[in-house]
């Protein structure tokens, strides 16, 4: 089970980070990654990290203001987020992907591939 916390208001041009802890069960061997949802629109991907945390992913709009970590001895990956921007306002998921082969440098990125999905926590940037 995923766990996301960390949510919530803050103006343009703030900080955040939103967190994801597993409980029952461990996901050193997935790609983690985070997606967010608007209203009305479909999830999109974030940002992704591969099992051994070589490879890293981001959306071009995130790109130098986002970053994604994991801490595995805590089971919890992490996005911090700078500068924020109010189209940045959304439900942001966790979410892991069992890779394909055992690679440990899949990232994953599309909705479809993803097994596990915390519940989302929401983050609003006010202008």
């Amino acid at each position: 089970q995923l766990q996301a916390s960390g949510g919530g208001l803050v103006q343009a041009g703030g900080s955040m980070r939103v967190s994801c802890a597993a409980s029952g069960r461990t996901y050193l061997t997935y790609g983690m990654a985070w997606l967010r949802q608007t209203p009305g629109k479909e999830r999109e991907f974030v940002a992704a990290m591969s099992s051994d945390g070589g490879s890293i992913r981001y959306t071009d709009s995130v790109q130098g203001r986002f970053t994604i970590s994991r801490d595995d001895a805590k089971n919890t990956i992490y996005l911090q987020m700078r500068n924020l921007k109010p189209e940045d306002t959304a439900v942001y998921f966790c979410a892991a992907a069992r890779p394909p082969f055992g690679s440990r440098r899949y990232v994953p990125t599309t909705p479809g591939a993803f097994e596990s999905w915390g519940q989302g926590t929401q983050v609003t940037v006010s202008s």
